[in-house]
């Protein structure tokens, strides 16, 4: 009893040492301690990378695979593509870009993280 007594008192102790260590540091050297922890930095280039991305596959549909489509729609014009279904009229042009930009980033994002999962997998064995 009197063992885990002095166990849980020295928990606490650390505890307090430990907050007391904190409270010491400045505000610089907790918040690169965040950035570590929760691994902020690689988060960030992450995402400017997908942005660099998305608008390299944006520029790939818009320049390259939608004038291939244009030749087979009639006048030529993707963007201004409508398809009237009685009085209503639907501009596809625009949306059906879009479905193929994300087509093309799910793919990559899938090849990624299968690429990823795949190493991982080695680096378990």
């Amino acid at each position: 009893m009197q063992e885990s007594v002095r166990s849980l008192a020295g928990v606490l102790l650390m505890a307090e040492e430990e907050k007391k260590s904190e409270e010491k540091k400045g505000l610089v050297a907790e918040f690169m301690d965040f950035l570590m922890k929760y691994q902020v930095i690689g988060l960030a280039v992450a995402f400017i990378i997908g942005a660099a991305a998305t608008a390299m596959v944006t520029a790939l549909v818009a320049d390259i695979i939608m004038p291939i489509i244009a030749v087979i729609i009639p006048g030529g014009d993707w963007r201004s593509s409508v398809l009237q279904l009685g009085p209503v009229k639907l501009a596809v042009g625009d949306f059906v870009g879009a479905i193929i930009n994300f087509i093309i980033i799910a793919l990559v994002v899938f090849i990624i993280v299968k690429f990823m999962m795949k190493e991982d997998a080695t680096k378990k064995r």
